[in-house]
């Protein structure tokens, strides 16, 4: 993970060949990238995760067209606040005013104890927000129940419900 701090990655979470939920992780500080990552291979679920580590990476990774081809969408958006060149929150705006990326799940996961964030967050369209736990085992654990409860629990309209999406066959390996 020590490459070009803006290229995006792809970590299958899963020893299954096809990975039915692709999340994309939206983090500039590469441990906090790593333990995300991690939280979610805890889950046992079959994820493909992609990574951008700065606002305006993510924001054409999710909503601009690559090789002729329209986006593909995943199945949930984890996303830091504090990034470079767009902050999480424009990322936010973006990501809502987009009707492709309208419905996707976004939860922010933040260190801020502003409240003024987390109220800007649930006012631009954030499906959740999660405070990063500084403790190791407690943030496996909230991250990965966050991801299971959004992958595997919650129903999205059709089109939109996990499994879905044509990213993961783009990308699956």
């Amino acid at each position: 993970m020590d490459s070009l701090p803006n290229e995006p990655h792809l970590y299958t979470v899963h020893e299954s060949n096809v990975p039915r939920f692709t999340v994309v992780v939206i983090e500039d500080t590469i441990d906090d990238e790593a333990l995300t990552i991690r939280a979610l291979r805890r889950t046992g679920l079959p994820i493909l995760v992609k990574t951008a580590r700065d606002g305006a990476r993510a924001v054409a990774m999710l909503t601009q067209e690559q090789d002729g081809r329209p986006p593909e969408l995943p199945q949930l958006v984890l996303l830091d606040l504090k990034l470079p060149l767009l902050n999480g929150l424009e990322v936010l705006r973006k990501i809502r005013e987009d009707e492709r990326t309208a419905l996707v799940p976004v939860v922010c996961l933040s260190s801020s104890d502003e409240e003024s964030d987390l109220v800007q967050a649930y006012a631009l369209g954030a499906t959740s927000f999660v405070r990063k736990p500084v403790d190791f085992e407690r943030y496996m654990y909230v991250v990965g129940r966050a991801a299971e409860y959004w992958l595997d629990i919650n129903l999205l309209p059709r089109g939109e419900r996990r499994g879905t999406s044509s990213f993961q066959s783009v990308y699956g390996h």
